[in-house]
């Protein structure tokens, strides 16, 4: 028992080494067999990160995991994926492992996770997944496949298929494909059994078609591998709810592929139809209550190769159905649907689609459409008829439309329409031939995306082979109302081609208040807020010219407003647009671009007559440029030419403003107390009443740049004071501003009047007027002045001193030279005695002891004289 037990155990030692040490030692060989299997076949880069053997995840069978499996294409698809696998796996027999060089590896199953495919027809008709080698003696020389596919199993979970044609821009996307196969691929004739699902998108253009489609297929295949024959033998998909039952095969043959398929719903009921809506607009469709039928019929038989296509001819057809959905009060009635699609010659562009009818009932309102629409390829011809009327608040109460607030209104419809494409790319519109009318009454629409509900009173258009003319539109919102008028040029060019819309209005308004039309309300639901910048559409050529007796922006009443507007190429032109405001006129022409990353603007006012505190105070803009406006009392003509950029909701960016203003004041006074700076003003220069200085007709010029307002230098007037004023000032209502005082001495106070006074009519004359510097500094809200007031004094009253002295020592030599007889002139004695008095006495000594002193020394110095002699 005991040599037994060493026995199996060695065995299953034996065993368990081969498990761990197999996979190290065939990893490398595996490895190369799959980098040689794949680069003999295809003309393409392959790569992969790595590639694993295991032994113990698939016992019995050996498993070959591939990690990030890709396969990139060559010119003229460049860098272009054409297929990646996050996990590509195969599985086979262990005794696959050791079969000799030559001998194909026979693989049992495979399986792909996380997977994308990539199918790219470009502007030539070339297609990027057409890798195979094209050299025949390359092929010819492979004489034995390193891998055999002889699997009975294989399944893809999660791929994702992406179709795309350049010429027609049109994109298939399926995507979450999940799928799954079984059969004997070793025979050449095979069932196999396959289940599949996935979701279904089509654009065309960019235009979506066709979004979130939920596909499933469960078929039994017959599978002729040796004449590449594919036949469906029992079959169920499913298209969202509608069943559809498939009958024939195709084939793929030298030239292309050859069809030969019948396919129809097992089922009529009118569900059917609502099952064909995704979910996200048909609602639930449980308990939905449907009579009448829908049928889906069609046979698709030929080939399909590099010049045709198969025909077909599919129907969708109903009948008198109906519908009502449990929880609303209306029901949608004689539901009629008459369609073909067909193509009999197999020529793609032979293709045409015939709505013959398509037609319901809502309560007594009662709608139809037809159409066709041939020659598809070269030159689609559209021709189609609307008849009707369509209630809108009926719309919500027959069918789940998800709306905030319900829809209003009255639709009426009789349009006839024939045109083709060529015309509508040419504008060709005498080709195109329209006729009838289209009516909206007592049209009601709110949503969180709009400041105020929206309502159209009652709207006409009519077609006509020339243009789209809109008679009449009558609307309000909130406070607003406008009546417009117009026509479009070239709607079908940007309906069908992506087009510039052209169109020429006239728009009158009794109240028109912006903000109506630009304040949205705040979504509190969502915690987001938006950082791009608003865009002007791209799309529009649009001229108006409006007229509104009044127009409301911000706080301001705008009266008598006039202009005309023009918006193309991602700006707004304005021009002639006049308006009565703030007492006066205000004249405007200026854009606005968006066309830029950063939006720009330039603008030119032209004011007369302004009432400048009102103006200057509700307008942010004029306020910015000259902040001490609000303190002037009058009126204002002026020009100003202003360009910058804007900020991301079209407000000026005062910092980037550049321009001028030219201004006269008419009739126009200060009024201090409104300004913190002209109050500090008035208590540092008491000689000045500011409420009497005088504005009329004062002319200045404003230069704004970079952030800052400069002015010209200019003078003012104050009795027989001069003042000049320069300086600048920022946006940011920061200020450097110095003036210069001319004053006339009389205006410093009584010491220097009386001063004045004392001196002879010729002294008096020699006084200049005193120049004072005030510096003004700080801000608009804090203001700083400083003054040399002090200094200028001082120096006054110095010059003035100096002068009564001069005076005195004249009155002193003249009474002493007539105490002589006989004596015509003052002795240099005398002289030199009063200049050495002027130099010892004080100037603060009292001028009748300066006269005393002068007196005594200067007879003292005489007498001596004499007394020598």
């Amino acid at each position: 028992m005991k040599k037994a037990f060493k026995i199996i155990g060695v065995i299953i030692l034996i065993f368990a080494i081969a498990l761990v040490a197999t996979p190290y030692l065939f990893k490398g060989k595996i490895k190369q067999l799959v980098i040689k299997s794949i680069n003999k076949n295809v003309d393409a880069v392959v790569a992969f990160n790595d590639v694993d053997l295991s032994l113990l995840k698939n016992f019995p069978k050996t498993t070959v995991i591939i990690d990030d499996l890709s396969i990139v294409n060559k010119a003229p698809f460049e860098n272009d994926t054409l297929f990646y696998s996050e996990t590509f796996t195969l599985k086979m027999s262990i005794k696959e492992l050791f079969k000799g060089t030559g001998e194909p590896k026979s693989i049992d199953a495979f399986s792909s996770e996380n997977g994308k495919v990539n199918v790219i027809f470009n502007n030539d008709g070339l297609a990027n997944y057409d890798i195979a080698l094209k050299d025949k003696n390359e092929r010819d020389s492979i004489e034995n496949n390193d891998f055999a596919l002889n699997f009975q199993h294989y399944n893809i979970k999660n791929l994702r298929f992406t179709y795309f044609d350049e010429a027609s821009k049109m994109s298939v996307i399926l995507d979450s494909i999940n799928h799954e196969g079984s059969g004997d691929f070793k025979n050449k004739i095979l069932e196999l059994d396959t289940k599949s699902t996935a979701k279904l998108a089509v654009s065309i253009d960019q235009k979506n078609y066709l979004n979130n489609i939920a596909l499933s297929l469960d078929a039994l295949l017959g599978m002729d591998l040796e004449n590449f024959k594919y036949t469906f033998k029992e079959n169920e998909a499913l298209v969202n709810l509608l069943p559809i039952a498939f009958d024939g095969f195709i084939q793929i043959t030298d030239v292309g592929q050859l069809y030969d398929l019948k396919f129809k719903t097992p089922t009529s009921s009118f569900i059917n139809f609502l099952g064909l809506i995704p979910e996200m607009y048909s609602g639930k469709l449980e308990n939905v209550k449907t009579s009448g039928d829908f049928k889906v019929n069609g046979i698709i038989k030929g080939s399909y190769s590099e010049t045709t296509i198969p025909a077909f001819d599919i129907e969708i057809a109903s009948n008198n159905a109906s519908f009502q959905y449990p929880n609303l009060p209306k029901s949608v009635k004689n539901i009629v649907i008459d369609s073909r699609i067909v193509n009999k010659t197999g020529i793609l562009n032979d293709t045409y689609v015939n709505l013959d009818k398509l037609s319901y009932t809502i309560d007594q309102d009662m709608f139809t459409a037809k159409s066709t629409i041939q020659n598809i390829m070269e030159n689609p011809m559209i021709d189609a008829e609307l008849k009707g009327i369509v209630n809108l608040e009926n719309v919500s109460k027959a069918y789940p439309i998800k709306l905030e607030k319900p829809l209003t209104g009255i639709l009426k419809a009789d349009v006839v329409t024939r045109f083709d494409m060529k015309s509508v790319e040419a504008g060709k519109y005498q080709n195109i031939q329209n006729s009838g009318t289209i009516t909206v009454t007592d049209f009601n629409y709110e949503s969180k995306e709009m400041a105020k509900p929206f309502k159209i009173k009652q709207a006409a258009i009519a077609f006509n082979p020339k243009e789209i003319r809109l008679n009449k539109f009558d609307g309000e919102t909130g406070n607003s109302d406008f009546h417009v008028t117009g026509s479009l040029d070239n709607f079908y060019g940007f309906l069908f081609n992506n087009q510039v819309l052209k169109g020429n209005f006239d728009m009158t308004s009794h109240q028109f208040e912006v903000a109506d039309f630009m304040e949205t309300k705040k979504d509190t639901t969502s915690t987001k807020t938006s950082k791009e910048a608003l865009k002007i559409p791209a799309f529009l050529d649009v001229t108006m010219v409006a007229k509104a007796t009044t127009v409301v922006y911000d706080n301001l009443n705008l009266k008598e407003v006039s202009g005309n507007l023009v918006i193309k190429d991602q700006a707004v032109s304005l021009s002639n647009l006049k308006m009565n405001a703030f007492g006066g006129e205000i004249a405007l022409s200026g854009m606005v671009s968006t066309k830029e990353e950063t939006p720009k603007f330039e603008m030119n006012l032209g004011l007369n007559s302004l009432n400048i505190s009102e103006s200057f105070t509700q307008l942010a803009m004029l306020k910015a440029i000259a902040p001490i406006a609000n303190s002037v009392i009058g009126k204002l003509n002026s020009t100003i030419k202003l360009s910058g950029d804007l900020t991301n909701n079209l407000t000026p960016n005062l910092k980037t403003i550049s321009g001028n203003l030219i201004g006269q004041l008419l009739e126009s006074k200060l009024k201090p107390s409104n300004s913190q700076l002209l109050t500090a003003l008035s208590s540092n220069v008491k000689f000045i009443d500011l409420e009497k200085l005088n504005f009329d007709a004062l002319k200045m010029v404003l230069n704004f740049k970079d952030g800052k307002v400069e002015i010209n230098p200019f003078t003012l007037k104050y009795q027989d004071i001069n003042i000049e004023v320069a300086g600048s000032h920022g946006f940011d209502q920061s200020m450097a501003y110095n003036l210069k005082f001319d004053v006339p001495a009389k205006y410093l106070g009584s010491e220097v009047t009386n001063l004045i006074s004392k001196l002879k009519p010729a002294n008096v004359a020699k006084i200049e007027n005193l120049p004072i510097n005030a510096l003004l500094s700080g801000s608009f809200a804090n203001p700083k002045v400083s003054t040399d007031m002090k200094q200028a004094t001082t120096n006054l009253v110095t010059q003035l001193v100096e002068m009564q002295k001069g005076k005195l020592i004249n009155q002193a030599t003249e009474a002493l030279g007539n105490l002589i007889p006989g004596k015509t002139k003052v002795d240099t004695t005398i002289t030199k005695s009063v200049d050495t008095i002027k130099k010892e006495t004080p100037i603060k000594e009292p001028l009748n002891k300066v006269k005393d002193s002068i007196v005594k020394n200067t007879l003292n110095n005489l007498f001596k004289k004499k007394s020598k002699t």
